[in-house]
């Protein structure tokens, strides 16, 4: 039997804390050449199913992204309620947040990785697929998004 891993190596994602979207959007616009993305709100939890801390949360975001061949840059700027984005920004301000993943079958890798000490912090669904940020701040200095597409 095959040692269970996380299935992937690819960073498909970086995920950056912001608190003025906008602003922000505008500068990585200008430093990558590239067009200012249009900025998306999440959905409400009655729709993404948002879980924060193993509770319902109306934590949504606004987010903008900015494709950089194999990796993406996300820019979150948190509104609504409890969620690991309003979390981060409260704590440490303008930030890297997370580091993403796709994988296929969520739950196992989310099993594999509390098995390693890397606890669910925060899930939900979005239009064609899911996410679960997992904390691995301890253990590897970071949080980490798994995606799952369908």
């Amino acid at each position: 039997m095959a040692e269970e891993t996380l299935g992937t190596t690819t960073i498909t994602q970086i995920g950056i804390i912001v608190h003025d979207i906008e602003a922000k959007a505008k500068a990585w616009s200008e430093i990558l050449g590239l067009p200012v993305p249009p900025i998306i709100i999440t959905d409400p939890v009655e729709k993404a199913q948002t879980e924060y801390r193993g509770e319902l949360s109306e934590g949504r975001a606004k987010l903008a992204f900015f494709n950089c061949g194999q990796v993406q840059i996300e820019l979150i700027e948190p509104v609504g309620g409890p969620s690991t984005w309003k979390e981060q920004l409260d704590t440490h301000g303008d930030s890297l947040h997370h580091i993403a993943f796709v994988i296929k079958g969520m739950k196992e890798k989310i099993a594999y990785l509390e098995g390693k000490g890397i606890s669910l912090v925060q899930k939900g669904e979005y239009t064609g697929g899911r996410y679960a940020y997992l904390d691995g701040v301890a253990k590897l200095g970071g949080i980490l998004e798994l995606l799952e597409n369908d």
